[in-house]
């Protein structure tokens, strides 16, 4: 049975696991999860429409996935001109902390979709609009496995080491991720 492009939502939540958004459509390939539709997220092309959403959202995904450069060759199909696309995933500092991670990631990701980028442009054109770190992350998941106090202590030290890590995240993404671990990598970008 095929659903008409009218009834899909025109905002995209893949890998949403048991985090479904309200005015989405939820995508993940888990059939424990909480999706409206389920896709082997590693195979290509997804049966979504081209040039359809306007918002793709990937929390977690793309650590998972064997090859995040057609993930994003596949969002770019996907995604309507000027789309944005807004993709959180763990730094590569503690990226392989989870047995299921293969690829980790830094703040210098979005450098293979810009053309200027000798040498390592993939062929796919996105614009970058934000490239910030994140220390205390996953927050739905953190209020549930931990205590009120153990949150709350997390809460004002990622203020603090947030602020300090984006005022040069690429130094940050070199040096001190390391040192503190936790970071979590946020990227926006735009379909041009």
């Amino acid at each position: 049975m095929s659903v008409k492009i009218e009834t899909i939502p025109i905002n995209l939540n893949l890998g949403c696991g048991q985090y479904p958004k309200d005015g989405y459509l939820n995508i993940d390939s888990d059939p424990r999860s909480k999706a409206d539709k389920f896709l082997d997220l590693n195979k290509f092309p997804y049966q979504l429409p081209s040039n359809h959403f306007e918002l793709v959202e990937a929390d977690h995904l793309l650590e998972h996935l064997n090859e995040p450069i057609e993930f994003m060759r596949e969002v770019h199909r996907i995604l309507k001109q000027d789309g944005c696309l807004h993709i959180r995933v763990p730094h590569c500092s503690r990226g392989f902390a989870h047995w299921q991670h293969k690829t980790g990631f830094d703040v210098t990701y979005p450098l293979y979709f810009q053309k200027e980028f000798q040498g390592g442009y993939s062929g796919i054109d996105f614009s970058v609009k934000k490239v910030e770190l994140h220390w205390f992350c996953q927050l739905a998941l953190k209020k549930k496995t931990l205590s009120s106090y153990q949150y709350l202590i997390g809460i004002t030290l990622g203020k603090v080491f947030n602020f300090f890590a984006n005022l040069s995240p690429c130094a940050c993404s070199r040096i001190w991720c390391f040192w503190v671990g936790g970071f979590e990598v946020e990227f926006i970008f735009l379909k041009r």
